[in-house]
């Protein structure tokens, strides 16, 4: 009966909005108004001048071993394309091909650095050591909001994530500590009837607390979704924790996140590492397993240089609300977009203005229990990254941006580079073909692969492979020095075929990827607007006239590539890894999107996972005994008897 009952009506408001499009309906608490000026990217009324306190004592130290390392690592790559360039004398092509070799070969030193560092942290065990978070949190003793933003989606899925969230908390007695609030921005009417019926059904049968609010405004999407919550209800909770609609989070996760933010006043937010669940194509599979495998490595390595002014990546995520509303309030560009315009990867800015004031900024690999979902099909992956990369385009007049910090820019450049390296990579396979075209025919090197020398410019292919794919085999190392880990992951064997499959995939989706990349770039920068698509969280197959019509441009570049290599066929078996893959785009996006293909493969071993339950790994045990929580004078919450229940009653629609 106690599943029956709910907290009396005068607690929440309800509302019923008479719009064009009918009545929108909402469940809301009492209103708690939190100011939230928009900031100045050119004037800033306040610039932090010192560290924050959680800011490892070392994190110079870091940041210039990163730089040596990233520095040693490019330049004994550039040897060889310099001396083969230079020998002969340099021309206009070679001083281009050089230059975009220079500029993704430090890139990706970067990265090969930065995961190295990950590796070192994680073997020491040394990954919780700037916000130690505890084994054993302390009851909470302020209020946190958890905060879904929905957008015409599947409402019964993600109605049963935040379930799961509930019911994590109520085993672990902090239900009275987290409100929770689905912020629904969906424009179609049937989307928002299922979110109604859903968050009926899931308020009767919540152990905490639970609100929904449908926006009838769309304007400046996930960020003024958030925005418009935080101005309205914000001024009642000390913490909001954001997750998309395909997150799921542990208990344990969110007391030990409360707790570090409670336990230091300073830190503003703390972004987790999610990895990947649910997969069943073989497109999905391929991104859980290398996100499972090295994903942990890789947000150490970031976490280790950036230490307090690291950056967020807008979901499943712990954030100080009024930090954040004193910061965030987010400007609009000037000019027309898709560059001007509301800001719409937001998350990295308000981790730059947060940490402009004074504010820490914290990503953590030491947490487990923080999941979230991939769209099923290259298709679906290609259309969410397409909106992405406008975002990122963005950045780039944001670098710039007054007063803040060295690292900030930093980031903001590595994510404008994390897309702009495709069409770099384009153009610099086309340079380098474009300069073969002026040599002769040369049949060595055609069977060159097949019995290779050391020479100079093995030395450089073996290095550069080194490089892209050695943070997979730091994560490899990673699980292998840990025998429960390993025994999760299958042993040995497993992870030595599951380690094959997803190196040879992602070969072959790197260059349907980046053909996919350099056609959005080409679109943006002529003025097209992504607008704003609803995300496909699930699906089985896709039709063969969708993937022939959304694969013509690789198809197309496939048979460009072709032509050239008319001229110089001894350049083929070099060019087949990136030409085949664009030939057949389309079969290759069927095929990976289906579900009985990544079934199959999982039965055979390959692509395989451990299994994720929703529980974190590592239990929580409360100091304090578990009783209700009731709210005090500034947030603070205190034990109570249990409140008086009600009979349930649906609101009047």
């Amino acid at each position: 009966m106690n599943k029956l009952a709910v907290r009396p009506v005068e607690q929440a408001e309800i509302e019923t909005i008479e719009t064009g499009h009918g009545s929108s309906w909402s469940w809301l608490p009492d209103a708690a108004p939190l100011a939230m000026p928009v900031q100045s990217l050119t004037a800033p009324e306040a610039v932090a001048e010192r560290m924050p306190a959680t800011s490892p004592r070392t994190v110079a130290l870091r940041r210039l071993a990163l730089l040596a390392g990233t520095a040693v690592l490019t330049g004994l790559s550039a040897i060889t394309p310099f001396y083969l360039y230079a020998r002969k004398g340099w021309d206009g092509t070679e001083i281009v091909a050089f230059g975009l070799f220079m500029v993704l070969i430090t890139a990706i030193s970067c990265w090969f650095v930065s995961g190295l560092m990950g590796l070192f942290v994680m073997m020491r065990g040394k990954d919780q050591q700037d916000l130690a978070f505890s084994p054993h949190p302390a009851t909470p003793r302020t209020r946190t909001a958890l905060l879904m933003p929905l957008y015409n989606e599947d409402a019964r899925a993600s109605f049963a994530r935040l379930g799961m969230i509930d019911q994590a908390l109520a085993r672990l007695g902090a239900s009275s500590a987290f409100d929770i609030f689905v912020l629904s921005d969906s424009t179609k009417d049937e989307a928002a009837a299922s979110e109604r019926s859903a968050f009926q059904a899931f308020r009767l049968a919540a152990n905490s607390k639970a609100y929904y609010r449908r926006r009838t405004d769309n304007a400046e999407r996930k960020a003024g979704n958030l925005a418009e919550w935080v101005r309205r209800f914000g001024g009642a909770y000390e913490n909001m924790i954001v997750l998309d609609a395909d997150s799921t989070m542990a208990g344990e996760t969110l007391l030990r996140m409360v707790d570090a933010v409670e336990r230091n006043p300073g830190v503003g937010l703390i972004q987790t590492a999610p990895v990947i669940i649910k997969a069943r194509t073989i497109f999905a599979r391929v991104s859980q397993y290398s996100v499972r495998l090295y994903g942990r490595v890789a947000a150490a390595g970031l976490a280790y240089w950036t230490g307090s002014e690291s950056s967020y990546w807008g979901h499943n995520a712990i954030i100080r609300t009024r930090a954040f509303a004193a910061c965030c309030g987010l400007p609009h560009l000037k000019g027309r977009k898709p560059f001007g315009g509301h800001i719409m990867s937001h998350d990295v800015v308000e981790a730059a203005l947060m940490r402009r004031a004074g504010w820490a900024v914290h990503v953590t690999a030491s947490l487990d229990g923080s999941w979230e979902e991939t769209p099923p099909s290259i298709t679906d992956f290609i259309r969410r990254d397409h909106r992405w990369f406008q975002g990122n385009l963005q950045h780039l007049g944001l670098i710039t941006a007054k007063g803040l910090s060295p690292m900030s820019r930093l980031q903001l450049l590595m994510g404008c580079m994390a897309y702009l390296s495709s069409p770099l990579w384009l153009a610099s396979l086309m340079t380098g073909l474009f300069i073969q075209m002026f040599y002769p025919v040369d049949w060595s090197s055609f069977f060159y692969i097949l019995n290779p020398q050391f020479t100079p410019f093995m030395l450089a292919s073996f290095l550069s492979g080194i490089l892209l794919i050695g943070p997979k085999f730091m994560g490899a190392a990673l699980v292998l020095s840990r025998p429960a880990e390993l025994r999760a992951f299958g042993g040995r064997r497993a992870i030595a075929r599951g380690m094959a499959a997803e190196i040879a995939l992602s070969a072959i989706l790197a260059p349907i990827l980046m053909v996919a990349n350099t056609k959005a770039f080409i679109q943006i920068l002529s003025g097209h607007d992504t607008g704003w698509s609803t995300q496909q969280r699930e699906a089985d197959g896709l039709a063969w006239s969708d993937a022939l019509r959304a694969m013509r441009w690789q198809m197309i570049a496939g048979v460009g590539f072709i032509v050239p290599l008319c001229v110089r066929p001894d350049l083929a078996t070099w060019f087949a890894p990136i030409v085949l893959p664009l030939l057949l785009a389309a079969p290759i996006a069927v095929w990976t999107s289906r579900v009985r293909s990544g079934d199959a493969l999982a039965r055979k071993g390959f692509l395989v996972t451990p299994a994720q339950d929703g529980v974190s790994v590592s239990p929580a045990v409360l100091h304090t005994p578990r009783s209700p929580l009731r709210a005090v004078a500034g947030g603070v919450l205190a034990p109570v008897a249990a409140p008086a229940m009600v009979p349930a009653r649906a609101p009047e629609l």
